[in-house]
């Protein structure tokens, strides 16, 4: 029977209708994935507004490199005089250097973005061109032949990592002494020192066996540096560390020709912990000091602040379960250790460095405390004793920044609390009195400091106010705009500021903060897919700068493929004061998640666009736990999520928590769909802990997805980190539905 034409004729109609929406969709699709992916490279698209700046001898002036490598400039600013001007002559060096090079030099400024100045004066500075050396005299630019370059860096060996951290940021790196002369390094469990014009190397210590050698093994920021040399460079102050008795787990190498097993120390909750030695070890002698640290076996050590400054004495933080903190003098000679101050009101665990800032005259240091429920400072004599309290009110310090003791002045950093996202510098005088704001509380607040003290650099951005980089006098007083941020790029992107916003937490009375990023062609009158973006440690990841961290670039970009993401910081974060980030202190687990939802529905209440119905959760590491944890306990909620690096269950691992809710025993309770990414050689949240998630899931008849990344650590790297992305964004956009 054949069609009639009519109905033929329809028919096409609405194959063609058919089609041409699928193509459209196809085409705003592919266009979405294209913008998601030049919003991962958003900071690309932001030019200027940063500078690392070079200071000089004089102590007020400096020098730094601008523009790209064929068009760089090296500009010289001079606070005093108020003046910018280019450091050399650009067109002249070109023509001096060139007979040198042997033909015409490449691009059309400057051949190099550092140098370095010789010999007294600054009259003469040394550059490299096409791995050659040369010497400029800045008088009448003067060039001549240099030797040529070894491996070393101008003629010094250079300096090497020791021990790869976590991140590569947390690489534990050779340390150089005082008077330049050595490296202390670290080889075959023993400290080593290297000679720094490329010598001989001389080996310290041979006790050091496998488990129980110098440094230790974890390399993690918060442990701080691995030595301190004394002030006359012939001590050593640094830890060995014992894991004899530590529970240990293997790392398969599954990509070898062979298959190896690595046992990695693993220090489990509730089992043997790393037992820490300090030692002084004297270089010359090789005599090794041990310092006595009391009989606690279960503490950490931080080889913080470090010498004092006749070198008579080392002081050092110990830390004590739970937050107990002590700082201790002890006598180089013979060990012997004093309790300088006891503290058990310390809110920068991470940052135990900061803590401390001895002053000038080596008799006295400022300490930070939260004693009073927020981040302060007060000054103390070397022997312990209060002198004074220097801050007070309701916002919390971050760091000092500069000392100026000659003029009696204290200079740091402290967080405006309207909102919690800005930052300010602040000075006050040695009496406690005279507190000044010296910066304006718009945005987050980068100082740097001349030597002079007399001029700081104030680098500073939001998440919608480009970075602007002012040199400023002491008192605050602008001179000039040194570097301003274009975004002019961004117009490619059809970038919008993301949304500020203010919710109430849980108990329906603390306020918490957030950001939330939509699609570049958002519509309020359609229906958007939502994801948050989590991590939730005592930590905080809300951005605070214009390009922001990994988290704001991730929820940016996310956004742009149909999604609304959004970000918050819930009770027991930081930034806030001691009452707000205690609310889970030795409860992880308990109330983060009924802090995220409270916020999540909040958002919605408002915004039509949000569609409740469909809901993810991001999140890795500690953030991975979480992503997890709201799957669980609020199913109804949370739809779909993914895990990237989980420490799927943080009653084993955590001594943050005395008893930390467990994600296992709650698998049950899965109702959406999961993805868990982990890599196969994690150092700091082991696979075991995702191969344990995923059992819980097949005995509780859940259905879960697993990506396993090969040879990967914590910290995804190359192909594996775009491949994990990927599976991240598939996940998302298969099951959500964007």
């Amino acid at each position: 029977m054949r069609m009639p034409k009519r109905m033929f004729a329809i028919g096409m109609i609405v194959l063609a209708t058919s089609l041409l929406a699928a193509w459209a969709q196809e085409a705003k699709q592919s266009e979405r994935e294209a913008m998601y992916y030049r919003y991962l490279e958003f900071a690309s698209y932001v030019k200027g507004g940063s500078i690392e700046p070079h200071w000089m001898t004089d102590g007020s002036s400096f020098w730094y490199a601008e523009g790209a490598p064929d068009n760089t400039v090296i500009w010289k600013v001079d606070p005093k005089a108020n003046t910018k001007a280019p450091l050399f002559d650009t067109a002249r060096l070109r023509k001096a250097v060139a007979p040198l090079l042997g033909h015409e030099p490449p691009y059309q400024g400057l051949l190099f973005a550092e140098f370095t100045f010789v010999g007294e004066g600054e009259k003469a500075m040394k550059f490299a061109v096409e791995n050659k050396e040369f010497i400029l005299r800045l008088d009448s630019y003067a060039i001549t032949s240099a030797p040529a370059l070894s491996p070393a860096v101008n003629g010094r060996r250079a300096r090497q990592v020791v021990r790869k951290g976590l991140f590569p940021w947390l690489d534990l790196r050779e340390e150089l002494s005082p008077d330049g002369r050595w490296f202390a390094s670290f080889k075959d469990h023993n400290l080593w020192l290297h000679s720094a014009d490329d010598g001989p190397s001389r080996q310290i210590t041979t006790d050091g066996m496998e488990d129980y050698d110098w440094i230790g093994q974890r390399g993690e920021q918060w442990e701080g540096p691995w030595t301190r040399w004394s002030p006359d460079s012939l001590k050593l102050a640094v830890k060995k560390v014992d894991y004899r008795k530590v529970s240990k787990i293997p790392i398969v190498h599954y990509l070898k020709a062979t298959e190896e097993v690595e046992w990695i120390v693993y220090p489990r909750r509730g089992e043997a912990r790393p037992q820490v030695e300090l030692y002084i070890v004297e270089i010359l002698s090789k005599r090794q000091v041990r310092v006595e640290i009391g009989e606690e076996r279960d503490q950490e050590i931080f080889i913080v602040p470090g010498w004092g400054p006749d070198g008579s004495e080392l002081l050092f933080l110990r830390k004590q379960r739970f937050n107990q903190w002590d700082l201790l003098a002890a006598n180089a000679a013979t060990g012997s250790t004093r309790v300088v101050l006891s503290e058990a009101d310390i809110n920068n665990w991470w940052q135990p460095e900061i803590l401390f800032t001895l002053l000038e005259d080596g008799k006295r240091f400022l300490w930070i405390s939260e004693r009073d429920g927020w981040d302060h400072l007060y000054l103390y004599e070397l022997d312990g004793t209060v002198i004074r309290r220097l801050t007070q009110g309701a916002f919390p310090i971050l760091r000092v920044v500069g000392v100026d003791e000659k003029a009696g002045w204290i200079y740091f950093t402290a967080v405006d609390q309207q909102p919690p996202y800005n930052s300010c510098l602040y000075r006050v005088d040695l009496e406690g009195k005279r507190l000044t704001q010296l910066t304006e509380p718009i945005g987050w607040h980068d100082i740097e400091f001349s030597a002079s003290k007399q001029f700081f650099i104030d680098t500073y951005s939001s998440v919608d106010q480009p970075p602007v980089v002012e040199l400023r006098r002491a008192d605050g007083r602008v001179l000039q705009v040194v570097a301003k941020a274009s975004i002019d790029r961004l117009k490619d992107l059809k970038w919008s500021p993301p949304e500020r916003f203010v919710v109430k937490a849980a108990d329906g009375q603390t306020h918490i903060h957030g950001v939330l990023y939509k699609p570049y062609d958002f519509d309020p009158n359609k229906k958007y897919p939502v994801i948050e973006f989590i991590h939730a440690s005592p930590g905080s990841i809300v951005p605070r700068t214009f390009a922001g961290n990994w988290w704001a670039v991730s929820a940016q970009a996310m956004a742009q493929l149909g999604f609304i993401t959004f970000i918050v910081d819930g009770r027991g974060t930081a930034y806030r004061g001691k009452q707000f980030r205690e609310v889970n202190y030795q409860q992880i687990g308990r109330y983060e998640i009924a802090d995220h939802v409270a916020a999540l529905e909040q958002l919605a209440r408002n915004r039509s666009y949000m569609d409740m119905n469909r809901v993810g959760i991001y999140g890795a590491s500690y953030g991975g736990y979480m992503a997890i944890r709201g799957l669980l306990v609020a199913p109804e909620v949370y739809h779909v999520g993914v895990a990237d690096a989980p420490v799927a269950d943080m009653s084993e691992r955590s001594e943050l928590a005395l008893d930390p809710p467990p994600n296992l025993q709650l698998a049950g309770n899965l109702e959406g769909k999961v993805l868990l990414i982990h890599g196969t050689s994690d150092r700091a949240a082991p696979v075991v802990h995702t191969m344990k998630m995923v059992e819980a899931f097949i005995r509780a008849g859940k259905s879960y997805d697993l990506v396993v990344l090969p040879e990967q650590g914590h910290s995804f790297t190359g192909t594996s980190e775009k491949y994990a992305r990927e599976a991240a964004r598939r996940y998302f956009q298969e099951h959500l539905k964007p």
